[in-house]
């Protein structure tokens, strides 16, 4: 048998190129790393280690310190007391005008941390539900039609998000779920339940024919029902997949800009974390290193989610791949 030694250049090479592809994936991460552990007047120091690190921006988003912006100037405080001698109305008029600035100036990060994880944890968990049910109907229940609506599930994404969200705005507009950033945002949660639904029934449908199917007769002849097989046998045997399904489904909730933009940019108090971040962006108020620490706890909940179960992720992406 002869073996072949590898060339000394192939191999310098192949690193090479991996140690580049590293650096150009992980360098613009570590830089918002670094950036967000630094005060606003040194965002924009050279070298990625901060030579005055601070934890503010972090303890300013999460509401354990007031930033200057949410501070009251001297000059206001001056005006508050002056206010006191106008009359009723002209006083209402002024306070409106003065907390209208100062919604304008605020960064309420926790507020769009939290529509994001109703958003996408809600959506996410009901596509999962409905593709447990819809993908054991493929796999398992036979019925007219069965492989023209299996093929048919999968048609949504060949049409661009951008192609349908001129009318699917309007149809919301019709129905009257854009009247209030309650409604719109329940108009989000549709939309991504939509977005999401027809890759989790393929995903897990793939994966429930691996199941042998004798267990479930089994079960069935001892007197359980179809969804009491599904209870028992079913979920318990395909966590990997419904876990991965889930990870899938939340990303897409999570990091969803376009319909979001669409749907809740007229209500700020509905924003999700990629529009309000991109609002502030775009603003005379932009402060670099609290918008690179926003963007890291942005990352971080999918990061823990991906930590937290890669054992079931890695299982449920190869799984029903190879027909047996």
């Amino acid at each position: 048998m002869v073996v072949r030694k590898r060339s000394f250049i192939k191999t310098f090479l192949f690193w090479f190129f991996i140690a580049l592809v590293v650096i150009f994936v992980a360098y613009p991460f570590a830089y918002m790393v670094s950036v967000s552990f630094r005060y606003d007047s040194d965002a924009f120091d050279r070298g990625l280690i901060p030579e005055n690190p601070t934890l503010t921006q972090y303890a300013q988003l999460l509401g354990f310190q007031e930033s200057i912006r949410q501070q009251m100037s001297e000059e206001e405080q001056q005006l508050m007391r002056l206010l006191e001698s106008l009359p009723e109305e002209q006083r209402e008029q002024v306070l409106q005008n003065i907390q209208s600035s100062r919604r304008r100036e605020s960064f309420p990060f926790l507020r769009w941390f939290g529509n994001s994880l109703l958003l996408a944890g809600l959506s996410a968990l009901t596509s999962l539900i409905i593709g447990i049910f819809g993908a054991y109907s493929f796999s398992r229940v036979w019925y007219p039609g069965r492989t023209l609506v299996q093929r048919g599930v999968l048609l949504v994404y060949l049409v661009g998000g951008v192609i349908l969200s001129v009318p699917l705005y309007d149809l919301f507009v019709r129905i009257g779920l854009t009247n209030s950033g309650g409604t719109s945002m329940f108009a989000l949660y549709i939309i991504y339940i939509i977005q999401t639904l027809p890759v989790s029934m393929y995903m897990l449908g793939n994966y429930f024919r691996t199941i042998p199917e004798s267990i479930e007769e089994a079960a069935l002849i001892d007197g359980s029902t179809r969804i009491g097989t599904i209870m028992r046998i079913i979920i318990p045997l395909s966590m990997p997949a419904i876990i991965t399904v889930f990870i899938y489904a939340f990303m897409i909730g999570w990091n969803e800009y376009l319909f979001a933009s669409i749907f809740i940019r007229p209500y700020p108090s509905a924003y999700t974390l990629p529009v309000g971040l991109r609002e502030i962006f775009f603003s005379e108020h932009a402060v670099w290193a609290k918008m690179m620490a926003a963007s890291v706890l942005t990352a971080v909940p999918v990061i823990v989610l991906f930590m937290t179960v890669e054992k079931y992720l890695t299982a449920g992406l190869t799984a029903g791949g190879v027909k047996e």
